[in-house]
């Protein structure tokens, strides 16, 4: 059984390494094979970026999984839970350093919305 430390603790990475997958501009190389993304015009003249999976098959699956934060969300949950069961030395360190970013970026959201 997980102690309550441990689940937060397992929560936070897993929230972070989704996010850093998923959406950061440092991950984009992994991304790049499975996404097309391009620029859309709306009627208000803003600019969006849509993005396009790419391919068939397995590819378009991965393209799915790594455009869903839902859907890698409980892959990440997974590869971290059964990283930290089968490899607790190896995994703990990750683990912590993925929650400690975590909550730097739930800090750094609230005092951005506090600003303005």
């Amino acid at each position: 059984m997980l102690s309550w430390y441990m689940f937060i603790l397992l929560g936070l990475a897993t929230f972070r390494f989704t996010r850093l997958i998923v959406f950061d501009t440092i991950t984009n190389f992994l991304r790049e094979p499975f996404h097309e993304v391009k620029e859309e015009v709306l009627e208000d003249g803003s600019i969006e970026e849509v993005i396009h999976i790419k391919g068939k098959g397995i590819q378009r699956f991965i393209g799915e999984l790594l455009s869903c934060q839902w859907c890698f969300g409980v892959w990440s949950a997974a590869i971290i839970f059964v990283g930290y069961t089968l490899f607790p030395y190896m995994f703990f360190p990750i683990i912590v350093i993925l929650a400690l970013a975590a909550v730097a970026s739930i800090i750094q959201v609230v005092l951005d919305s506090l600003r303005y």
